[in-house]
């Protein structure tokens, strides 16, 4: 579950009772508001989904002493590469650097992914390799991409079961752009989606947008 970070007036006032009165029960949280039990219920029911609180049986509400930060962390924590993955775009390693430029421009992407006759993953392309290919003295529609392609296994692969903030650290540390979703297929791997510095910020910026 992805939590709230902001709350509304009523819900900071209900967090103020619990933390000053804890354990609580319901109707006593009411009577200090001067509500009905009913109309706090959503109130309640959000404010321990997301972890504010917690409650017991015949005991009450207490407060979890989580900060939104603490909250939202644990959030993070539980998204999955495939909650967020986008489409890759594959090239085959005898496309000439040329068609290569091409695919990236056309399809606005900073990382292409090249695989052989099989479709197993092989190299990776990224603005920069394309870029001191560009400036060199060669006919760039004579040369394949496999000449100047990241190679297997020096590139970095995440899976979809993989924590998106694994792979954002990854990225990070990595200093590249994006990272292939991969599965085992036979001797090599196949892709299955892509995972960049651009889908990471959506994810984040929609976490503190969702309920």
């Amino acid at each position: 579950m992805v939590i709230t970070i902001e709350l509304n007036k009523r819900q900071e006032q209900i967090l103020e009772i619990v933390k000053e009165s804890g354990p609580i029960t319901g109707e006593h949280i009411a009577d200090k508001l001067n509500l009905t039990r009913a109309t706090l219920r959503p109130d309640l029911a959000i404010l321990t989904m997301a972890g504010f609180l917690d409650a017991r049986p015949r005991v009450g509400y207490f407060y979890t002493g989580k900060s939104r930060t603490q909250l939202l962390s644990e959030s993070l924590k539980k998204i999955k590469v495939e909650d967020y993955q986008s489409l890759p775009v594959v090239i085959n390693e005898s496309v000439s650097i040329y068609d290569a430029i091409v695919s990236m421009f056309l399809e606005d992407v900073g990382t292409l992914y090249v695989v052989d006759e099989d479709s197993l993953l092989v190299g990776v392309l990224s603005r920069k390799d394309l870029l001191r290919a560009s400036i060199g003295k060669q006919d760039l529609n004579t040369v394949p991409v496999n000449i100047i392609m990241t190679r297997m296994p020096n590139i970095t692969l995440c899976r979809k079961d993989d924590l998106l903030i694994d792979v954002a650290e990854k990225l990070i540390e990595k200093q590249i752009d994006s990272i292939p979703i991969v599965k085992d297929k036979g001797r090599g791997y196949e892709v299955t989606g892509r995972i960049s510095k651009t889908t990471i910020t959506k994810a984040f910026v929609s976490l503190m947008h969702t309920d």
